[in-house]
């Protein structure tokens, strides 16, 4: 029997590990029904497992302390050569320890690491929550747990029954919720069949009422032909002295269309002498307006002035009221003291003068009160003989009259 290369025999161990991994943490995480975290053993396990097929075959570094090996220098080269790894590249720079690269035997060097690659890409079902930024990565590989891959026919013959009594419970609450769809379902159907009842029943009643409408419309419908035929033989009939007259009455409008041409002439000669009286009557009125506003000016400017001259006529009163009671008061001293009767006497005669000259200006005053209320009066008369008046000379009459 021929030796088998070691390293081949490595490669398909690993590879063998590497399906069984992955097959069963996708089996378990399916399971299992929820996000994965790191304390999951199968996730863990897969990790060992990638982990030993990673560094298989990988070349030893040297340095001043030991030999190292590490994994990160051919998984940085992915970035160049997929740009959509940029950003895990970019975390990956984060750990410590990165180096490179892989002997000609190594594992992914070969066809396995191709399929361990495809076999990688069924864990995109999986949804995981890892932080391993800070993680020292290149202590001593984890141990393959070999135990939880290999299983007795007890186990499997457990783990059959297990399924079969879950697909069983699956096909119960599946039976049991269809049966309650289906009665939810015909409870509905009932309801609707019971609508539907109503509705026809309705219907029918309609129908019912709506044939005795089409009887009672098709009488109607007759009569109102034969009364439409009536009503057309009567028309014709009309139509036909309609037109005698018509005929008639053409000869005699053909006969009289001279005078109404006339007549038209006549007519729209009076139109236009009406417009030009209508034109004159407007202009007049715009004068007696403008007229009418004039003098309402006029009596503002009369009544203000008369408001000032009473005013001026109240101030002569008072000051009329002031000296009369210097005088009363200038005759008691007068009375009280002979001497300085003749300087007193002097006193009283001029106080007497002004009292004269503020009675003269009260009577001027009240004159000029009379002439600007009869001057009030006049305008007014005016206004109201010139507003029955269409002569245009009296409106100038009373505007000289007025300013």
């Amino acid at each position: 029997m021929a030796v088998k290369d070691p390293t081949a025999v490595e490669r398909a161990n690993l590879l063998n590990m590497a399906k069984l991994s992955i097959k069963g943490l996708i089996e378990s995480a399916l399971s299992f029904g929820r996000t994965l975290d790191s304390d999951y053993p199968p996730l863990q396990q897969f990790f060992v497992v990638m982990e030993h097929c990673l560094k298989h075959g990988l070349k030893v570094r040297k340095s001043f302390l030991s030999y190292n090996k590490t994994i990160w220098g051919p998984l940085e080269l992915v970035e160049k050569l997929y740009p959509e790894a940029e950003e895990i590249a970019a975390s990956v720079r984060d750990l410590p320890g990165l180096n490179e690269f892989y002997e000609y035997h190594a594992l992914m060097m070969e066809e396995e690491g191709a399929v361990i690659v495809g076999l990688l890409v069924g864990l995109n079902v999986i949804d995981a929550n890892l932080c391993v930024k800070g993680e020292d990565l290149d202590s001593q590989v984890g141990v393959i747990d070999f135990s939880m891959y290999l299983k007795n026919e007890e186990d499997i013959g457990n783990k059959e029954r297990n399924v079969q009594i879950a697909a069983i419970l699956d096909q119960k609450n599946y039976v049991e919720e269809l049966n309650r769809q289906l009665n939810s379902t015909v409870s509905s159907l009932h309801s609707r069949v019971d609508s539907l009842e109503k509705s026809n029943t309705r219907l029918i009643e309609e129908l019912a009422i709506a044939k005795n409408n089409i009887i009672k419309l098709q009488e109607e419908n007759h009569q109102l032909r034969s009364e439409n035929k009536l009503i057309l033989m009567k028309t014709q009939q009309h139509l036909e002295v309609t037109k005698v007259d018509v005929e008639t009455e053409l000869q005699t409008y053909k006969q009289s269309r001279q005078g109404l041409d006339e007549m038209y002439n006549e007519a729209r000669r009076q139109l236009r002498e009406e417009s030009q009286l209508r034109q004159d009557v407007e202009n007049e009125l715009m004068v007696q307006v403008s007229m009418k506003h004039e003098i309402e000016l006029a009596m503002k400017l009369l009544e203000k002035d008369i408001h000032e001259k009473q005013d001026t006529l109240i101030g002569l009163r008072q000051q009329l009221e002031d000296v009369k009671a210097i005088n009363i008061e200038m005759y008691q001293k007068l009375q009280g003291s002979e001497e300085g009767m003749k300087e007193k006497n002097e006193i009283i005669g001029r106080l007497e003068d002004k009292t004269n000259k503020i009675t003269a200006a009260m009577k001027q005053l009240e004159q000029s009160d009379k002439d600007l209320l009869t001057q009030t009066r006049t305008i007014a008369m005016s206004f109201v003989k010139c507003a029955s008046s269409d002569a245009q000379p009296q409106y100038k009459l009373v505007k000289d009259i007025s300013f």
